[in-house]
């Protein structure tokens, strides 16, 4: 397939139910073949632009678009959510639905099923239910799919967010690789730009939807520094922000977080798939403390267990052998109402947990469930979320809706906060309030345990606990 020209002429985006445009008098245009870096900081209009470009906004995604949008071939999406790309029960079929609707012959869907799995990494069979993988093996299955069909418009939204780094060297590769030998016309939006710089031919930068920088990978590193550091972008070889102090009364717990403590843990979770049900292991034996008013990092390579761990002293998930054994009565026991007043968890995915149509409704919904005030203004301007008040949670930007998950599991103050991949997404700016937060509840005594990759977070951690196949080992 042939690489696209692609063009954005006076394009304009207005979410449905927002008031004004997220993106005004846009004109941009990616030549065929070239490799081009999108960075910004959250929000500045990265994902719309490429869902423009995959022809999604004003069909899959609601709202007024004004301007043109023109690509000349075919294009590949991976969403910066990959679980909202699933449409099959297991993995071969996930891969195998870009190249079936391709009409290609059956042996060669196959084939490009086995070379994109093995592209991305993913070594399982090709039966394996796909709700039996994390949220970092997701995205590479995701990868795989988008490869398979071998587009001449790749489109990539945070391609290795949720990945550790060994493995996010090599799927960057292997979309380096791929990409140059089908001379496909790729555009990569990442936050942590600096792995992608010697692979990318361009260089922009948006800033609330406007472009602020257009230019080469070298004259970007060298001429752009303290204007891209202002704007919240990761420049390479630069250290991160100080977190943002946060106000002590709005993290103070009413009662001391209490140890967490889980003694060979196992977890056995319910996989479906068109041939019925299995289990699948997910814990193996896991034994590690979370302890009050410290910040504890669960690190590790996707798949290892470190969502299901966190997901277990959270009360979400009972231990299919041994226990979480701390406060009584168990999390895993108590009704969603004295759960919550004890507990804050936030998932994954963070629109899994929205219940309002309104972002300041979703930060007061389980504060104002539970009796307790909260300054739902100043815990908007803390997260940058101050001038999105009124907007629905499910039309903001992937990092916005982490942040406003964060604050809609935690403004009610509880004592035990639980964090699963927190920082995905966000800008310098935006990463130092999450984990100014994170550290403000640990200060004021709360049990901090969060699920991450970002080792900018681990080194702020008191304890880090490695996991691996379902294990703690170290």
């Amino acid at each position: 397939m042939s690489a696209a020209h692609a063009r954005l002429c006076g394009f304009g985006w207005r979410p449905l139910g927002r008031r004004e445009e997220v993106i005004s008098g846009l004109d941009l245009s990616f030549s065929p073949g070239e490799i081009v870096l999108l960075a910004g900081g959250s929000g500045a209009g990265k994902s719309t632009v490429l869902r423009a470009l995959a022809g999604l906004l004003g069909e899959a995604v609601p709202g007024e678009r004004t301007g043109t949008v023109e690509v000349d071939t075919p294009s590949g999406m991976l969403l910066q959510n990959p679980a909202d790309s699933l449409v099959a029960a297991t993995i071969g079929r996930e891969v195998a639905f870009g190249p079936e609707n391709l009409a290609l012959p059956r042996a060669e869907i196959w084939s490009r099923v086995r070379d994109g799995l093995a592209q991305v990494g993913l070594s399982y069979d090709v039966d394996r239910p796909t709700s039996a993988l994390s949220g970092g093996e997701l995205q590479r299955l995701a990868l795989a799919g988008v490869l398979a069909v071998r587009p001449g418009l790749l489109l990539l939204d945070e391609p290795t967010s949720m990945l550790d780094e060994e493995t996010s060297d090599s799927v960057r590769r292997v979309v380096v690789a791929a990409a140059r030998a089908v001379g496909a016309t790729t555009v990569v939006v990442e936050h942590r730009i600096g792995p992608w710089l010697p692979h990318c031919d361009r260089v922009v930068v948006l800033d609330h939807g406007r472009v602020i920088a257009d230019t080469t990978p070298a004259e970007f590193a060298t001429e752009q520094q303290d204007r891209m550091l202002a704007a919240g972008v990761w420049m390479p070889d630069t250290p991160a922000p100080d977190p943002v102090v946060v106000d002590a009364d709005w993290v103070r717990p009413t009662e001391p977080g209490p140890s967490l403590h889980a003694e060979s843990v196992q977890v056995d979770l319910t996989v479906r798939s068109l041939q019925g049900s299995t289990a699948q292991r997910a814990l193996n034996g896991a034994t590690t403390t979370l302890r009050p008013g410290r910040l504890t990092a669960l690190v590790g390579p996707s798949g290892a267990g470190k969502s299901t761990l966190l997901a277990a002293f959270a009360g979400l998930l009972r231990p299919t052998g041994g226990a979480i054994t701390g406060p009584e009565p168990p999390f895993a026991r108590r009704r969603s109402k004295e759960l919550a007043t004890a507990a804050g968890f936030v998932p994954q995915n963070p629109e899994h947990g929205f219940l309002r149509t309104t972002v300041r409704d979703e930060v007061a919904c389980t504060a104002t469930a539970l009796g307790r005030s909260v300054d739902v203004a100043g815990l908007l301007a803390l997260m940058r979320l101050d001038h999105l008040a009124g907007a629905n949670p499910f039309q903001l930007s992937g990092g916005e809706q982490r942040r406003l998950a964060v604050l809609a599991a935690l403004a009610h103050r509880p004592g035990v906060v639980l964090l699963d991949e927190p920082t995905v997404g966000q800008d310098r700016h935006t990463w130092a309030a999450v984990t100014g937060w994170a550290l403000a509840a640990r200060d004021a005594g709360a049990t901090v345990g969060v699920a991450t990759h970002d080792t900018s977070l681990v080194d702020r951690s008191d304890i880090v606990i490695q996991l691996k196949d379902g294990e703690a080992v170290g």
